[in-house]
């Protein structure tokens, strides 16, 4: 059953919600007619004219903004396309892909069928040891990583993880199947744990700076809880 966006904050030009999981954004051909899609739960709840500026996948949780009429959707965009917007994600990867660092490696543009350049910059935050085994891994750990992408590509963080075998939990496109099979069984939830936690920009009436934060799910502690165990 999917949760209900949060309204974070709203003026006369744009509001910024906080997305459930497994919520789209917006309507696409895949869709049963009666589907729930954010811009329509927003335009219900608003009782206006809502319009997307930014992409966040559905299986995706966290911040989006989206405006009320097309001249700031069009300022918001184009923030968005010169990469002035600031956003940092979430996840649960398998091991860790190090204390801190930047991956610049090319990813897979869906709609071209080829590579193209991207950037995403990584930190871990915290790494937990596990009893999981499975394949060829032996007592895997499991890493919350802050994930700041520095390109807008389709599915960046998500392939960049997989690229680095740290694949994120619960991506059965481009992650380890066997691995979100084992975590859904011991948690008893399914998602794809990923969270887009922080958003920044500039308002684009105002001109003032606009920071919002989105605390973790609660299913995120709840994997890292369940699964860890004590080494020592």
């Amino acid at each position: 059953m999917l949760q209900t966006p949060q309204v974070i904050f709203s003026d006369s030009y744009i509001a910024v919600i906080n997305k459930p999981v497994d919520l789209p954004i917006h309507k696409n051909s895949h869709m049963v007619h009666d589907a729930p899609y954010l811009t329509k739960w927003a335009g219900e709840y608003f009782g206006q004219s809502v319009y997307n500026v930014h992409r966040l996948d559905a299986k995706t949780s966290g911040i989006v903004v989206v405006a009320f009429d097309p001249k700031t959707a069009g300022h918001l965009t184009q923030q968005f396309e010169r990469r002035e917007v600031s956003k940092r994600y979430y996840a649960i990867v398998r091991q860790t892909p190090g204390a801190a660092g930047v991956l610049d490696k090319p990813v897979m543009n869906k709609k071209k069928g080829k590579l193209v350049p991207a950037t995403t910059a990584f930190k871990t935050i915290k790494t937990i040891h596990t009893s999981i085994r499975y394949k060829e891994f032996d007592d895997i750990s499991l890493s919350l990583v802050e994930l700041q992408p520095k390109t807008g590509r389709w599915h960046q963080l998500r392939q960049h993880m997989a690229l680095e075998r740290n694949d994120i939990v619960g991506d059965n496109q481009h992650g380890d199947r066997t691995l979100n099979h084992i975590a859904e069984e011991m948690t008893n939830t399914k998602r794809l744990y990923l969270h887009a936690g922080q958003l920044k920009f500039v308002h684009p009436h105002t001109n003032a700076e606009m920071v919002f934060d989105s605390l973790l799910p609660l299913e995120f502690n709840q994997l890292l809880t369940t699964c860890s165990v004590d080494i020592g």
